[in-house]
């Protein structure tokens, strides 16, 4: 009977469909890392094949599989490496999308999908909430017990949702029109113009660093108030969403005027701010004292001019990617000291990459209360439980192997010099985007390792590293104590 069959075909489909749909609720909301995960990976084939488009290209010819892969991964993980001519290989329809692409990364998967999904059905239950959870604190990703005494409360993560779309597009508007003269001032044409304030506040406060106008930030050298506006851009971005969250979140209620009154703040706010702060100061001062007598870099500048770049590439070192200077000609030291500092790279659940300096001042402290005697790691009056140090290891460790294994493959593919390798693969782990100029000539397969590099920093090690250990059982037990000998 054709009816009958029709009948049986629709209900087969309709269970098809009802246990899809049902392996896709258990899959994302039983393990949070592992839909970012998906999430990060389905953004990028997304993107890779709307870039591989004629459309997408100035000449309208199809782009080459690698630099669209690429180029997806450095977009949707505002990363900023480039294997192509940015200002001349990208139509104004492809760079509509990478505006789009930068700005859906620089949010996050899970922010991402949890505001869809807010939108859709006007209200966020309790897995909802425990998915977007996972953008501002990896420790929920564990799925164990997390305690709620941090920046970003369970039931406040509602309102972060709104804080990371509301302040996304305030402050690009704002940097937009604080950069509109500088930009007017460079071309004849209005809209170009504007055009070009509308990318840099976007590639700025996502911490990207793409560059699609010719002559790249260069153009720009001797404008010191167009640096200075989009340094600040970038420095607000790495700081994270939760810390803009913290510190907006009482600006209607002035008795509280919690943005001054630091004591108010949380630790995850304080260390945040206090390290940001130390490393973009240090940083500078150490570069300085490194490359001033350098021709290459700050030797042929005035004093001024050189404190200036000093902190200029002090800041874009922790994420941001836009450079004057020639990244290529610095000395050994200073290459070293700029591949610390995109190690680090900025606040966790930011639009920067690296081991978040969060990680950086927990370990430090864990240090120095080592060094004390201390049984306890303590900071600001709060103790720093253990479970948070044990983390901090982690990303450490995962951070220095992913690192160290993608250096020596793409060195052995290219054998170009160990430190111009070094520096790419750090500033494609930290989302950085600055680079010596080995990226642009590397060939198809040590490209596919720089891309995987990048997925990897930005997703993040404890992400990884919680949906690798997604379906582990808890162990009930212990066992016996033995101390080894350690250092």
């Amino acid at each position: 009977m054709p009816g009958s069959e029709a009948a049986q075909r629709s209900r087969s489909l309709g269970r098809l469909t009802r246990g899809v749909w049902h392996w896709f609720r258990v899959f994302t909301t039983h393990s949070p890392s592992r839909f970012a995960i998906l999430v990060f990976s389905s953004l990028v084939l997304i993107f890779t094949a709307i870039l591989s488009l004629p459309i997408s290209a100035a000449d309208h010819t199809v782009t080459p599989l690698s630099d669209a892969v690429f180029t997806a991964m450095s977009m949707i993980c505002v990363t900023g490496l480039v294997s192509v001519d940015m200002t001349t290989h990208w139509s104004a329809f492809g760079e509509i999308v990478l505006f789009i692409g930068v700005n859906i990364g620089g949010m996050g998967a899970l922010t991402l999908a949890s505001m869809l999904g807010l939108i859709m059905s006007k209200r966020m239950g309790l897995r909802a909430k425990l998915i977007a959870a996972g953008d501002t604190n990896p420790l929920r990703a564990h799925g164990g017990a997390v305690s709620e005494s941090q920046a970003v409360r369970l039931g406040e993560v509602g309102q972060l949702l709104r804080t990371v779309a509301l302040s996304t597009l305030l402050i690009e508007l704002a940097v937009a029109l604080l950069v509109l003269p500088s930009t007017l001032a460079k071309y004849d044409w209005w809209l170009e113009g504007t055009w070009a304030a509308i990318t840099y506040a976007a590639m700025s406060f996502t911490n990207t660093g793409f560059t699609l106008n010719e002559g790249s930030i260069g153009l720009f050298a001797d404008d010191f108030y167009f640096l200075t506006v989009i340094m600040v851009s970038v420095f607000i971005g790495s700081v994270g969403f939760p810390v803009i969250f913290a510190l907006s979140r009482h600006l209607t209620n002035p008795r509280k005027a919690m943005l001054f009154r630091p004591r108010t703040w949380s630790l995850h706010v304080k260390l945040t701010v206090v390290t940001s702060i130390l490393l973009l100061f240090g940083g500078a001062g150490v570069l300085l004292s490194l490359e001033y007598d350098n021709p290459g870099t700050f030797g042929s500048m005035g004093a001024g001019e050189t404190i200036f770049q000093a902190f200029f590439v002090s800041v874009m070192t922790r994420s941001g990617g836009f450079s004057i200077i020639d990244i290529g000609e610095l000395y050994g030291s200073g290459m070293v000291v700029g591949s610390m500092l995109m190690f680090v790279g900025g606040g966790s659940a930011s639009t920067a990459g690296g081991i978040k300096v969060t990680t950086l001042a927990v370990l430090a402290l864990a240090v120095w209360s080592e060094a004390k005697g201390r049984r306890q790691v303590q900071a600001f009056g709060r103790r720093i439980p253990s479970d948070v140090q044990r983390v901090a290891v982690a990303v450490l460790a995962w951070g220095a192997t992913i690192v160290a294994v993608a250096t020596i493959a793409i060195a052995q593919i290219t054998h170009e010099p160990i430190a111009e390798v070094l520096f790419d693969v750090i500033s494609a782990f930290g989302t950085v985007g600055l680079s010596t100029g080995l990226t642009e000539n590397l060939p198809d397969p040590a490209l596919y390792i720089m891309a995987l590099t990048i997925f990897m920093g930005r997703v993040g090690t404890v992400t990884l590293a919680a949906a690798v250990a997604a379906t582990s059982q808890l162990q009930h037990y212990e066992l016996p104590v033995e101390r080894p000998i350690v250092g």
